[in-house]
């Protein structure tokens, strides 16, 4: 299995680090506080409801003007992010001295969206299609605007001042022609296309995918989804990272439609919604791994089980489950092939029996990632009096179906265990036996691999704090959430805090925030993000910024000990 997995990998890599992927992905995640924000208005609006209170009207209308002008026109700021994204992909293949502007090309890209997506009205205009539902066309835009920017700059094809000019102004008549030929371009398509059609883009698109829409709130289409992301995790590349791309537009244009249905006094009915993936696919993480933290801290009896468990079981919780996936290890250990990517197809089939056959609520809200599982599933549905049940239900069977398989490993590591401690104990009594020893070897061991697992660990250097404290050093960790590059930044600045060290460390989701890397001296890349290695290391290089890669032990091990972080840090300057 795994040298199918090892031919798989690199494909599944290429995929994810592919530049229009990339941008997709990381222009979406840059609006997620607009989604997060706007869903807190939305909730006081209406959860009330769920205890049978509800708001005066016009306080009701006054609470969604936030929510209406921010997750109304999410298509528009996605059209600018997900530009400005590839922008950045494409600088990397200009000199530095003839960039293209990304300030420009996210104003062109939402020109440009403006004029493919608004419906005019007798009497103003109609901005449906500014929102949720003109999420593929922003992308479309979003990816065709830099390219166009791309040709013009690399051929000159530009108005260029004399040098006295000042340089801003000399700019803005250098974005003259792109900006002129990406505006024109989507003018003249969009007038052509409602031509032809009768209709403007993104509601032309909404019509042909709604097939698509349908089928993934199927069974097959669900189980589909949710086995991809466990599947491509398995195999050593971030799972959500090629997925969700894809599906985005899907979910959230639900998620809206959901919260539709529940205003207009109907039954929730489109389960694959934004939290879906989050809550009931990622019980705990890709894989459902919430339960798998809590049966090792519990039931586990190796020593190495019971120490993720205790390492695993808070984050966990909160969603961020690398620690158990490197840390058992999960990735690319025939042993939990099943278990991996057959509890999140049972959660998320289980949920929608619950919604389409019992009729509970499915998620109209939209919640951060990283609140806890079961409680982001009774948030989101509005306290659906059954959402209780399914997650007391879902608890019950995730547990049914992952204890036979760590059962089964927690004994094999404890037989493994076992016999190192019988070698240590034999080889011991050899050395104390010969006299031909010396007394200041270490306890010998059969072979160098055990040697690794049985020597103490040596104490941190004390030339890593000398080094931090005359020296200032910038980190950037880099995960695919944020949910484990924090732990790992925060136990560094906790650390330099506490011993009076000039070393300050970030954590972003890799996407998020890129233009830190410029003022940074080294960047820690987490194993999960593998696949960005190399579009990463062509930003690093251009700022002259030390990246580094960790595997996936290792990089658990770095969460969890602060003076071997630190020396990490040092050693790798």
């Amino acid at each position: 299995m795994n040298k199918v997995f090892d031919k798989l990998k690199p494909v599944f890599e290429a995929i994810a680090a592919n530049k229009y992927i990339s941008a997709i992905r990381d222009g979406f995640i840059a609006c997620m506080p607009i989604i997060i924000f706007s869903s807190i208005f939305m909730m006081v609006a209406y959860v009330p409801n769920a205890w049978g209170f509800y708001w005066p009207d016009n306080v009701t209308n006054t609470l969604m003007v936030a929510y209406n002008y921010s997750m109304g026109l999410l298509a528009l700021f996605v059209a600018g992010t997900t530009a400005k994204n590839l922008t950045d992909s494409k600088n990397l293949e200009l000199p530095k001295t003839n960039q293209i502007n990304p300030v420009a090309v996210i104003v062109a890209s939402e020109i440009s969206f403006v004029i493919l997506s608004i419906l005019p009205l007798k009497t103003g205009v109609d901005l449906t299609y500014m929102g949720t539902q003109g999420l593929i066309c922003a992308y479309i835009v979003g990816l065709i605007v830099p390219n166009i920017y791309y040709v013009c700059i690399k051929n000159n094809v530009t108005i260029k001042l004399p040098a006295q000019v000042p340089g801003n102004i000399a700019q803005s008549f250098k974005d003259l022609i792109p900006m002129g030929l990406s505006v024109t371009a989507f003018w003249l398509f969009g007038v052509g296309f409602k031509a032809a059609t009768g209709t403007v883009l993104p509601r032309w698109i909404i019509q042909v995918l709604s097939p698509l829409f349908q089928a993934s709130d199927s069974y097959l289409g669900l189980a589909l989804i949710a086995g991809a992301m466990a599947f491509f995790w398995f195999c050593g590349v971030q799972g959500p990272s090629i997925v969700q791309p894809a599906v985005v537009p899907i979910m959230i244009a639900n998620t809206a439609a959901n919260l539709q249905q529940y205003q207009a006094g109907q039954h929730v009915s489109h389960v694959l919604a934004m939290n879906t993936m989050d809550y009931v696919m990622n019980f705990g993480g890709t894989g459902a791994t919430l339960v798998v933290a809590f049966i090792m801290l519990f039931a586990a009896r190796s020593a190495q089980l019971k120490a993720v468990g205790k390492a695993a079981f808070v984050p966990c919780t909160f969603g961020v489950n690398e620690p158990v996936l490197f840390g058992m290890p999960i990735i690319m250990n025939p042993m939990f092939f099943i278990p991996f990517l057959a509890t999140p197809i049972v959660n998320v089939c289980l949920f929608k029996f619950f919604v389409s056959v019992l009729g509970m609520n499915s998620m109209m809200y939209t919640m951060p990632w990283t609140v806890p599982a079961p409680i982001g599933i009774l948030i989101s549905t509005g306290f659906a009096p059954l959402a209780f049940v399914f997650v007391l239900l879902t608890l019950v069977l995730d547990v049914a179906i992952y204890f036979p398989f760590i059962r089964v490993y927690d004994s094999t590591l404890l037989a493994e265990e076992k016999a190192k401690e019988e070698v240590i104990e034999d080889d011991g009594m050899a050395v104390l036996a010969s006299d031909t020893v010396s007394p200041s070897i270490p306890v010998a061991t059969a072979t160098d691999d055990d040697a690794t697992h049985v020597l103490p660990e040596t104490a941190p250097s004390a030339h890593g704090e000398a080094y931090f404290k005359q020296n200032e050093v910038d980190v950037l960790v880099l995960c695919a959430g944020g949910g484990t590059s924090g732990i790992l930044a925060n136990a560094l600045n906790k650390l330099s805090k506490e011993r009076g060290l000039k070393l300050s460390a970030a954590a972003r989701a890799y996407g998020q925030d890129m233009d830190l890397i410029k003022d940074m001296n080294m960047v820690i890349l987490a194993p999960q993000m593998e696949s960005m290695k190399g579009n990463l290391k062509k930003i690093t290089d251009k700022y002259g910024v030390k990246l580094v890669t960790t595997t996936g032990r290792q990089y658990i091990e770095l969460t969890n000990n602060g003076d071997m972080a630190l020396d990490f840090v040092e050693s790798n300057l």
